[in-house]
């Protein structure tokens, strides 16, 4: 840790102003050639002061140089090609599996779990980083932290949507999701076609690093749709996509003055998908019992992404192509 005001060398590109070191400090990249060992060596010799070894006298020691694979023979499995079914991989404590994820039905309901209003909503408040990193193997764990720094309410209404979706699909569809889709049709016939799950409203979600988990975490607690303007990144974007999250935009002009608990039904989705339809037509269900048109957007996707969001996510989609 070099001192304050001292010269942080890194390599890497991480190091962006006070990412590494202490503050103030000062950061300089420095080529990988360059931090070889014998310049590390040189300025450990001079009390930490950046020093190349060319400043520093020393006689070379050339020394035969053996490789010894006993080590990672007794300490590291390598399964490759000897593949056995019959053998159960067991996981630690805190390694969980992914789970299931449903193909998209023909309609989709979602209730708003989260109505964002910032100017952009980045990935570091949808999952934040530090006290979430030991969670990263247990996915239902990891998602406890979804939008905790910025909408604490999200997760327990987002679980609460994924519970009435599960009684759903066991054929004990709670009142509530029958009251809605009677204002919008027949609840009891769409009920066995409409998927119910929770939506997060941000006017530009996405900003910053590349966390997938920033979307994982939403589709882990139910999630099945993202409502916005524009998507900060076209990374996030992605990463929605790849979980199967819809990644419905808003024209500009269009007002979203709705809020948590209203919730919004897409008719015909499954085929707008398909269809690569990009303008869909939409009716909000106000929890004060109004119901208002609109009209969202799902502009630009390519063939592979219109099959991973039939698909559910990603990994149903290589699944169903092994």
């Amino acid at each position: 840790m070099p001192a304050n005001n001292g010269l942080s060398l890194r390599h890497t590109t991480r190091n962006f102003p006070n990412r590494e070191g202490s503050k103030p400090a000062e950061g300089q990249f420095a080529g990988v050639c360059l931090m070889d060992a014998r310049s590390i060596a040189a300025t450990a010799l001079n009390g930490g002061r950046i020093t190349p070894a060319t400043d520093i006298d020393y006689a070379p020691v050339h020394l035969d140089y053996h490789f010894d694979k006993g080590v990672y023979d007794r300490r590291v499995y390598n399964g490759f090609g000897k593949a056995d079914p019959e053998v159960s991989l067991i996981m630690g404590p805190n390694i969980t599996d992914w789970p299931k994820m449903e193909p998209l039905a023909e309609n989709l309901l979602v209730e708003l779990a989260a109505v964002l209003h910032d100017p952009v909503t980045t990935t570091d408040e949808l999952i934040p980083s530090g006290e979430t990193s030991s969670y990263r193997s247990n996915p239902l764990r990891l998602s406890e932290f979804t939008l905790s720094r910025r909408e604490p309410a999200y997760v327990g209404r987002a679980k609460a949507a994924a519970a009435q979706e599960a009684a759903r699909r066991d054929g004990k569809a709670p009142e509530k999701l029958k009251a809605l889709l009677d204002r919008v049709g027949d609840g009891g016939a769409l009920l066995g076609s409409t998927q119910f799950g929770s939506c997060v409203f941000a006017n530009k979600p996405g900003d910053g690093s590349a966390r997938e988990q920033a979307a994982s975490c939403q589709k882990v607690l139910g999630g099945f749709a993202n409502i916005c303007y524009e998507f900060a990144t076209k990374r996030y974007r992605s990463n929605c996509i790849n979980w199967g999250i819809l990644p419905f935009t808003l024209d500009k002009d269009t007002p979203f003055d709705y809020q948590p608990g209203d919730c919004v039904f897409v008719p015909g989705i499954r085929q707008a998908i398909e269809s690569g339809c990009e303008d869909i037509p939409a009716k909000v269900l106000l929890a004060n019992g109004g119901v208002e048109d609109i009209t969202l957007h799902v502009k630009g996707l390519t063939p592979d992404e219109q099959e991973i969001i039939l698909d559910g996510c990603l990994m149903n989609y290589y699944a169903n192509r092994s």
